[in-house]
């Protein structure tokens, strides 16, 4: 997280205790919920803004496009083994 501007590592520890929060006060299912329909609105609010802006951040600095992808999802670049490579006949 060094190589982030003071800006990211803000918002990347905003986001992180926030969320770290709901987990906290989150109910097993059939219990009532601690926070007011209008506190939970307002977290969602908070944590779209604090993506918009990481997002905004990221696109400044180049880093934009960046998403988490499964092992076993196919990339759109694909390596090819130099060995697999050959050189054209009768060229130089």
């Amino acid at each position: 997280m060094s190589d982030l501007s003071k800006d990211q590592q803000i918002l990347v520890a905003m986001r992180k205790t926030l969320a770290a929060v709901i987990k906290d006060v989150t109910p097993p299912p059939g219990m009532k919920h601690p926070l007011s329909s209008t506190t939970i609105e307002d977290l969602r609010q908070c944590l779209a803004l604090i993506s918009a802006r990481e997002k905004e951040l990221a696109d400044l600095d180049g880093r934009g496009g960046e998403r988490p992808y499964y092992a076993d999802q196919p990339q759109e670049a694909q390596v090819v083994p130099i060995s697999g490579l050959k050189r054209p006949q009768g060229g130089t």
